[in-house]
């Protein structure tokens, strides 16, 4: 048996929540070679796959019968320009919070409002990872993806990801089938602020910041995010579970007649994002425990692992959650977390 290839794996220190949840066979995937032994293995080629990243965006409620693919491919390099951007190769395995830390100490700004975001880097195009009025869809030039069925490495812009609010192509027709290798981020020249959140203008403005620098911006969003978010190190937790539903005009003026203080922001098109967590908050679920899980006390948007909690008790609370949600608003929250079931 190859030695990368483990037999019913533990898969509770590769998941946030700190659920107990076991694998057929595990894999680490450094590179290309990794990857094609552990897919060539005649064992597993017929078993379903999982990737994996940094597990902070997954509940497993049950055991994964097939194939995880834990991506661990390393690396940092300058890889060129454009006439407006520098452009950084990173691997897909490099912790995303980190890779924005290094280039902010190496002087280049850009990626300063998505601090503090967990998972990896290779995650962060599948998920779309956004705050604070920046997504990752902004920042990338392109992705090195392996594709199952040309058993090659192919590139992709941009536009092929197919990005959407919380969302990407890797989601939907490459899910599985197309597995991130390494991300190249594009970082503005000109760099310019963005400061389009009033919590974030609040923090700057009581730190008596001005004219904010990229580690200005860098070092209020991590302050916001601590006092908001639990660290998974010590509370398991992925982070905000649902994503903030979108509603048409009509809708959002239907809900404020009713509920003059909900919480929404604009969008292009005549759109509106509602805030779950205030949603969430005005169900009277923030703080409610279930058991061993728990609805975050500081952040309606997270649900908690407070010690023992399996993934069918965390799901169960993250149903009622929609459920309160769905009766008092008639509005459907989808989780923005991962479910393996």
């Amino acid at each position: 048996m190859p030695a990368q290839l483990q037999l019913n794996a533990s898969l509770r220190q590769f998941n946030a929540f700190g659920v107990e949840a076991n694998a057929g066979w595990l894999a680490a995937v450094e590179d290309e070679a990794d990857l094609r032994e552990a897919m060539g293995d005649p064992r597993v080629q017929a078993l379903p796959r999982l990737v994996l990243g940094g597990g902070t965006n997954v509940l497993f409620v049950s055991d994964f019968p097939g194939l995880v693919l834990h991506i661990r491919v390393p690396g940092h390099r300058q890889v060129g320009e454009t006439a407006d951007s520098w452009l950084f190769e990173v691997g897909a395995g490099v912790d995303w919070h980190q890779t924005v830390c290094l280039l902010l100490q190496d002087g280049f700004g850009g990626l300063e409002n998505l601090a503090l975001i967990p998972g990896t880097v290779g995650a962060a195009p599948i998920q779309n990872i956004g705050a604070y009025g920046l997504e990752i869809a902004e920042r990338l030039h392109c992705v090195q993806a392996w594709d199952c069925a040309q058993q090659a490495i192919v590139q992709m812009t941009t536009e092929e990801c197919e990005f959407g609010y919380r969302d990407s192509i890797f989601k939907r027709k490459y899910k599985g089938d197309r597995i991130i290798m390494s991300v190249t981020l594009a970082l503005p020249k000109r760099w310019q602020p963005l400061l389009g959140y009033a919590e974030l203008e609040r923090d700057l403005k009581a730190r008596s910041v001005a004219t904010p620098s990229p580690r200005d911006i860098f070092d209020a969003v991590c302050a916001i995010r601590r006092r908001k978010l639990p660290d998974p190190t010590s509370v398991g937790n992925a982070g905000s579970f649902f994503k903030n539903p979108i509603v048409s005009r009509h809708r959002r003026t239907e809900l404020i007649e009713r509920f003059p203080s909900l919480v929404s922001y604009e969008l292009a098109g005549g759109r509106y994002k509602l805030a779950a967590g205030w949603l969430i908050e005005a169900c009277g679920m923030k703080g409610v425990r279930r058991g061993r899980a728990a609805v975050y006390d500081h952040q309606a948007l997270v649900l908690v692992n407070r010690g023992g909690a399996s993934g069918r008790e965390i799901l169960e609370l993250a149903r009622e959650v929609q459920a309160r949600v769905a009766d008092k608003f008639g509005v459907f929250l989808e989780p923005e977390a991962v479910i393996v079931e």
